[in-house]
């Protein structure tokens, strides 16, 4: 129901530039539906700890654990970033378009594969579990060894140069009232894709 109802309101601002903040990362499902009525040739890039590609989890196959499931039947993605994938989802992953965060964390050749592996036309989600949990220890679901700040931002600006982007979001902060650091972190980020986008 949420998913859909997300989908229908999306397609009423495509004209402009969308972009999408939530807290579950299932509602990047809505908005790539409603893109993918604009939109017929184009991938998904997800910057990700988790490779959230479960058919179901807790008997839903609408949650954070199967978003990509979901959108894997609807267009190409390419996963960065990820330290962590459940056993029943090793087997439908295509692991020639996953960079593994214990392969790239500490250089940056791998930066223009994962570009070309794109299509023309990409929709970025980010989890902001993707960072490090030094960076961003305010998520539901934290994991030990992810990327960095510096890293994350050259590599989006390779992305944001080289592709068009139709739209993005930034899903999963779970803010703590004691520690106001990665909020800041997660709005700096936005107003980073806003300015290399404009």
């Amino acid at each position: 129901w949420v998913v859909g109802k997300i989908e229908n309101e999306a397609q009423k601002h495509l004209k402009k530039f969308v972009v999408m903040l939530g807290g579950e990362h299932s509602i990047t499902t809505g908005l790539v539906r409603a893109l993918k009525k604009r939109h017929f040739d184009f991938s998904v890039l997800q910057l990700d700890a988790h490779a959230d590609s479960r058919d179901r989890y807790k008997g839903s196959p609408y949650n954070h654990a199967s978003v990509m499931a979901r959108v894997k039947e609807i267009c190409p993605v390419v996963q960065v970033g990820v330290r962590s994938v459940a056993e029943e989802e090793a087997l439908s992953i295509h692991w020639e378009n996953i960079f593994l965060a214990k392969d790239i964390y500490d250089h940056d050749d791998w930066i223009k594969e994962a570009v070309n592996k794109l299509r023309e036309k990409v929709y970025i989600t980010i989890d902001m579990d993707v960072f490090e949990t030094s960076l961003m220890p305010s998520t539901g679901t934290p994991e030990p060894g992810g990327l960095g700040w510096y890293q994350v931002l050259k590599f989006l600006k390779q992305v944001i140069e080289k592709k068009k982007i139709l739209a993005f979001d930034v899903v999963e902060l779970c803010p703590n009232k004691n520690n106001k650091s990665p909020d800041f972190l997660a709005a700096k980020l936005i107003y980073k894709l806003l300015s290399y986008l404009y």
